[in-house]
Parts: structure tokens; sequence; C-alpha cells
């Protein structure tokens, strides 16, 4: 079995490692584009470009399933991919994990991009899964770029800006962005309050790499032999891991089970 991910930078690892725990036996190809990257500024029609040219990367290798691990690219490119792409090679998006949240049926939280924050797509799942729950909307100043980077004293201001305008009564954050699933014991500590339950925090990886398994009629099995391997494109590119992705336990958890070939 070959799955491939893809998004302009590193926020697929969680999704990716997510994968990688649930299949160690699974060939992994992971379509990056670092000569386009951020994606998010570009206009859509750009956008879309970019997230093709990734995907048909990544097609080459004739995988089972597309992941699009970032929320954004999903947004804009789904339908796209879709139906360029399938039905032979299932394409799974990114959405984020507000139904669940709001089974909680407490006050929480969405961190996301300043671009989907507010969005009509954001606030489209919201109306459809949170009718009647207490949402805050969070947007998320550069945090994504500050990952994506491993920027230490970057990660730390963001995630302390966007813990400000988290409400004190808030008792579950969806994690909007992939590339936030990397940090996400940091954020914890900043927005649990004293006194409150633990935090609960909703990441999209976890059901992605499930939901890919069921699309290809696959079962988990973590217990697998770990001889997946591991193909990383750059803009189409054959390389490595990027060296920021090595600062997180998900890049470091690829880099010792199956180190790019």
């Amino acid at each position: 079995m070959k799955i491939a991910l893809m998004d302009s930078g590193i926020g697929l690892l969680a999704a990716t490692a997510a994968v990688r725990r649930l299949r160690p036996d699974a060939d992994l190809v992971l379509s990056l584009d670092p000569d386009g990257m951020p994606w998010g500024p570009r206009a859509p029609e750009d956008f879309t470009q970019r997230a093709v040219a990734v995907a048909d990367a990544a097609a080459a290798h004739r995988p089972d399933a597309l992941i699009i691990g970032c929320n954004t690219a999903t947004v804009h490119a789904l339908h796209t991919l879709r139906a360029r792409l399938e039905p032979g090679i299932p394409v799974i998006g990114t959405v984020p994990a507000i139904k669940p949240a709001a089974a909680g049926g407490g006050p929480f939280a969405i961190w996301a991009t300043p671009a989907t924050t507010g969005s009509p797509y954001q606030r489209g799942l919201i109306k459809d899964f949170a009718d009647g729950v207490t949402v805050t909307e969070v947007p998320c100043f550069g945090l994504a770029e500050a990952v994506e980077h491993a920027d230490q004293t970057a990660i730390e201001a963001a995630v302390a800006a966007a813990a400000a305008l988290t409400p004190d009564d808030v008792t579950t954050v969806v994690l909007g962005c992939t590339h936030y699933e990397l940090v996400a014991e940091r954020i914890r500590a900043a927005v649990q309050r004293p006194g409150f339950p633990p935090l609960v925090l909703h990441g999209s990886a976890g059901a992605v790499a499930a939901q890919a398994l069921r699309r290809l009629g696959e079962q988990p099995a973590p217990a697998a032999q770990a001889n997946g391997t591991l193909t990383v494109l750059l803009s189409g590119r054959e390389g490595m891991l990027p060296e920021p992705a090595l600062a997180y336990e998900e890049g470091r958890l690829l880099q010792a089970i199956s180190p790019a070939r």
C-alpha cells in the first residue's frame, strides 16, 4: 500500500505520522512545495495551480490514495483535485474537527489562520455542526509560519497572542490548521486555566489517516512490520525532509522508522 500526502510545507507531518502509526508497513510519498510556499496569500487560481502541480508530482509515484494535509488547500483545491485524480486515486481532504468539538457541548474555540478565521467556509462548518454552541474564532497571526520554520521564539509569541484572544471559559480548542498539531502541547499549556478541567484539543490528523484507510478498504495494523518506505518530493524533485521537520516529534518519528530514500 502506498499513500501520498501533500502540502506546501511541513503541516502534513501530523497526518503523515498518524498514517505511519496506523500502518508502519505502508509506503509514503510526501509532496511539498518549497518553491511556491506559502500558499495562503496566493490568489485562488494561483493557489490551485500550485496544488495541482504538487498533487501531480505525487500521482506520478502511483499512490493508492492522496491526503491533502492542509486545511486551506482542502478549501481551495479539493474539488479540483478530486475531479482530476478520482476514481483512480482517492483524494482525502482535511477539515477542522468542529463536529466532535461541538458534541462536547461546552464553549470551544477554533484556532485558525487569519485567512480562514471568519471565512464563509469556516462559518458554514460552525452553522452546520455547532449551531447552539458558543464558538469563538481565534486568528493565529504568524503561528503557521513560525511552526514551518521551527522558530521557537516566534512560536511562543504567536501561541501567547492567540491564547490571550481565547475566552477563559473555553473547554475545548479545535486546531484548525495542520501546522498547529505539531505544537499541540504548547497550545494546551498556554490555554489551560487554573481550576478548570483539562483542556480538550481536537486535531484532524488521526481522523484523516483513518479515513484514508477506509477509502482503501484497509484496516489499521499498528503492529505490522515497519518496512514502509518514505519518498520526499520538493516541488517535484526527490529530496529529504526539510530540516525544521526534525524539530518535531512527528518528523523524528518518520526519520527513525523510514528515512527518505
